[in-house]
């Protein structure tokens, strides 16, 4: 029995499904929303580049992929993975996440981490959830931050962008013990008046 299975995962007029072939339409569509797949600190696909995207996140031994979905609409919204999945330790991460651009700095996001974490936590039994980002993504590393995770280093030299330049990685975690504040946060931020 695998650690991660297929779950669906809904709050909040969010949906996270397992990502699949039904989703390519969708997906480029989103990537389309802000041209997304000029950016050099994401991973997410050009048009054309679509579908080996989703096959190649459904095929990864260690990574789970969502296509996160408008739960009134069906519309989708981008794309989240747990990913290198550790069973031996209970240790996922969180990635390979993006948006369109009309739905960045809305709930979608928070409320994505919300269902990811607590199915992380509290069913899965994770003792750590980590993340990791780009040095220059610092939107993204504000949004990791702002979720109670702990920033655990920088990994110098570590990976490729997609423009071949070799980047440096920043790791964050989150410890099961850390997640019951982070949690009542997360909520905390979600219920207030915007």
């Amino acid at each position: 029995m695998a650690f991660v299975q297929a779950v669906t995962l809904e709050a909040r007029n969010v949906k996270l499904v397992p990502l699949g072939l039904q989703h390519e339409d969708g997906l480029r569509t989103a990537a389309r929303d802000g041209e997304l797949w000029q950016l050099r600190i994401t991973s997410v696909p050009a048009p054309d580049e679509t579908r080996s995207y989703i096959e190649t996140a459904v095929q990864t031994d260690n990574r789970f992929a969502f296509a996160v979905i408008n739960a009134s609409t069906g519309k989708v919204l981008g794309s989240t993975s747990f990913h290198d999945i550790v069973p031996a330790v209970k240790r996922v991460e969180i990635g390979y996440t993006w948006y369109a651009r009309s739905c960045q700095r809305t709930h979608v996001n928070s409320t994505a981490k919300l269902l990811l974490l607590t199915h992380a936590f509290e069913t899965l039994a994770c003792h750590v959830v980590g993340w990791r980002t780009d040095n220059f993504n610092f939107a993204s590393q504000r949004a990791i931050e702002r979720l109670g995770a702990q920033k655990d280093g920088v990994l110098r030299g570590h990976d490729l962008r997609r423009d071949g330049t070799i980047r440096d990685t920043v790791m964050y975690s989150m410890r099961s013990g850390e997640w019951p504040e982070a949690k009542a946060q997360l909520l905390y931020l979600l219920d207030k008046p915007r």
